[in-house]
């Protein structure tokens, strides 16, 4: 195929993929940013049982991305990626008429699914461009993701005076368009071999036996937990709703404005760069812990660790992305994909339960610093897990391709 060809081809699955990602994310976080008021109030649900089924769509989620890499591997991302709007296409538009705890869980499970493919299937596709349109591609999508996550609230909110079940068609709609967008790609070849149960089988052994990935996926795999956490000890810690949005706005910024320097020449595979992201997300909460105690200088200490937490965010999402994509074996990116998301989440998810619990014994200090520590700790362990020499090659080879 020709150079142009090959280029052309690029730029229009990058912005195919780009205009996915903001159907679909504007979609979800016009929703769920109003969705527990919602239950609360007008379903009549008890916070308990919100936060149950919440919490265990986001576990079955995390859950699901170690079996389902492999799957998106066998069905090529394409057709996962379709799928993957088409339930939460359906899901969303169920959330609307949600009448009790039965509806809502299996809603939830519904979330859960289509969440465990959607984003691996995006990044799937993304890992096949060439190296220079992979990286400014996965910037766009990533810069995309946080306008949507910016947006998504006031529009939904907007769109709330039609009433929530008005919203959620709404929401459901963006995420039909999302699948439709997602056939207008090619459809991608995976591996070739068993099909069914013993191919997904294969795919997690596979990804299992590389030692030095799977001791990379448990080092750097604090790096959700770090991103994530933000969302609950932030509004904990800031009682000011004004405050609090400013900072999840420079989070946003932040993690957006960073991106053309990490997709230039192919920046984000290198390993100092997942270092660098770790410990900006972990010492954003040394700043946060200190908060309270910043008598004269409260906003500088909260502007800068949202600043900290939104590089942190801009560098670690594209260097673990970039990771994936050159220790993974042809027709394997979603395995490895699958494994890393499984792992972080599982981290993510174990780490809020313990982070919940300190807040509500008191002991807001002692959580924000286990975080921080956590992040300086990872850092400090990160290796590259296909060794220095092997490092050097790659940025080689990326730096004379682009």
């Amino acid at each position: 195929m020709a150079a142009g060809t090959t280029a052309d081809s690029g730029r229009r699955v990058i912005a195919v993929l780009v205009c996915v990602q903001l159907a679909a994310s504007l979609g979800y976080y016009a929703v769920m940013a109003h969705l527990v008021a919602h239950l609360r109030d007008d379903v009549g649900l008890l916070a308990g049982t919100i936060s149950l089924a919440l919490g265990l769509r986001i576990a079955v989620q995390y859950a699901l991305f170690l079996p389902f890499g492999p799957l998106i591997d066998q069905i090529g991302p394409r057709r996962a990626g379709m799928l993957a709007c088409a339930l939460r296409a359906i899901a969303f538009g169920l959330l609307g008429v949600v009448d009790g705890p039965g509806t809502l869980l299996a809603t939830a499970m519904l979330l859960a699914i289509g969440g465990a493919l959607f984003h691996p299937s995006a990044q799937s596709m993304l890992a096949g461009l060439p190296s220079q349109s992979r990286s400014r591609g996965f910037g766009a999508y990533v810069v995309t993701g946080q306008i949507a996550a910016v947006a998504g609230p006031p529009v939904g909110l907007a769109l709330l005076g039609g009433g929530f079940a008005f919203l959620a068609a709404a929401s459901a709609a963006v995420w039909a368009v999302a699948a439709l967008l997602f056939g207008l790609l090619r459809q991608v070849a995976g591996p070739t071999g068993r099909a069914g149960l013993g191919m997904l089988l294969s795919g997690v052994a596979d990804v299992a036996r590389d030692r030095p990935f799977l001791r990379f996926a448990a080092v750097t795999a604090p790096s959700t937990l770090l991103i994530s956490q933000v969302v609950t000890v932030v509004p904990l810690s800031v009682a000011d709703a004004g405050q609090a949005t400013l900072f999840f706005c420079a989070v946003a910024v932040a993690a957006a404005g960073v991106q053309p320097f990490v997709a230039r020449d192919g920046r984000g595979g290198h390993s100092w760069v997942l270092r660098v992201g770790l410990l900006c997300a972990g010492f954003s909460y040394l700043l946060l812990a200190a908060f309270p105690f910043a008598a004269d200088w409260r906003m500088a200490a909260l502007m800068t660790a949202a600043v900290l937490n939104g590089l942190g965010t801009g560098l670690l999402q594209p260097a673990s992305f970039q990771m994936v994509v050159r220790c993974a074996p042809e027709g394997r990116v979603g395995s490895y994909n699958g494994l890393v998301h499984f792992m972080s989440g599982m981290v993510a998810f174990a780490g809020g339960l313990v982070v919940g619990q300190l807040f509500d014994q008191g002991a807001v200090t002692a959580a924000l610093v286990g975080l921080a520590a956590v992040g300086t700790v990872s850092a400090a362990a990160h290796r590259h897990p296909r060794g220095p020499q092997q490092e050097q090659t790659v940025v080689q080879l990326t730096a004379s391709r682009g």
